[in-house]
């Protein structure tokens, strides 16, 4: 079995349909657990205190912010190689999904940031180039809404992300490219040395997955809401042209 067959809209939505209850439910349950566990029973930073506990709502939406771009650039790429209609929609899909989780990561971190910095806002390098990312989504969103042509909307907005992964790269290495800035490096990282505590780190990891499997649910959601849209326009269309035929030969 071929993962292409799923671009084939009926088998996708098949698919979707399966799979939305499981990632539904695996993201109600993980969010619960990861939340519950991370705001009451976990203890106090030494030096950020209780502040410290918006870790598991602005890491993981940081990350999901970040991560929805990089899977609308896969999704674009498929789109302008193969014209696959579901890879397009799935792209556009994302994309709210994508603002709700960069406005999240910015609020929650504004709230972390003040009383770290005694400032809700720094033009630091990953801030800056968060609120680029934001701009960007926001600026694809408009270009679907603003052309009529599907396929030439698609083709547009697909550039438009080729050039907007640029600022996604540079929100999630901002730290590693300019040593001067004051948000933290990485939470989590391949070096455990890196790595917050472990009693923050187990529960982050289960908000992490919660957003994850959230992000999922909602794209295979939208994505299908969307080819049912594009669907129902095309009867409409071929309906309006057939009732045009029929009057110009009465």
């Amino acid at each position: 079995m071929s993962l292409w067959e799923y671009a084939n809209p009926v088998k996708f939505l098949r698919l979707s349909e399966r799979v939305q209850p499981w990632l539904w439910a695996g993201a109600a349950i993980c969010l619960v657990v990861g939340l519950v566990w991370g705001f009451f029973f976990t203890p106090d930073d030494f030096r950020q205190g209780s502040t410290v506990k918006i870790i598991y709502l602005h890491v993981p939406s940081a990350l999901m912010a970040i991560n929805a771009w990089f899977m609308m650039l896969v999704a674009s790429l498929i789109w302008i190689v193969r014209r696959h209609h579901v890879s397009a929609l799935a792209a556009r899909a994302a994309a709210p999904v994508g603002i709700v989780m960069t406005l999240i990561a910015l609020f929650t971190g504004a709230i972390w940031g003040q009383p770290m910095w005694g400032t809700w806002w720094a033009w630091d390098p990953r801030l800056t180039s968060f609120l680029i990312l934001f701009l960007f989504y926001l600026g694809y969103v408009a270009l679907w809404e603003a052309i009529e042509d599907p396929d030439t909307a698609a083709d547009l907005t697909s550039i438009l992300c080729l050039v907007g992964t640029v600022f996604a790269v540079l929100s999630r290495y901002a730290v590693l490219f300019w040593n001067q800035g004051l948000h933290q490096g990485a939470s989590l990282s391949l070096d455990k040395e890196e790595n917050v505590a472990d009693v923050f780190y187990f529960p982050l990891l289960v908000c992490i997955g919660g957003f994850v499997l959230l992000f999922l649910a909602l794209v295979l959601y939208r994505t299908g809401t969307e080819i049912r849209v594009r669907r129902t326009r095309a009867l409409m269309a071929r309906e309006t042209r057939g009732a045009n035929l029929r009057a110009e030969e009465a």
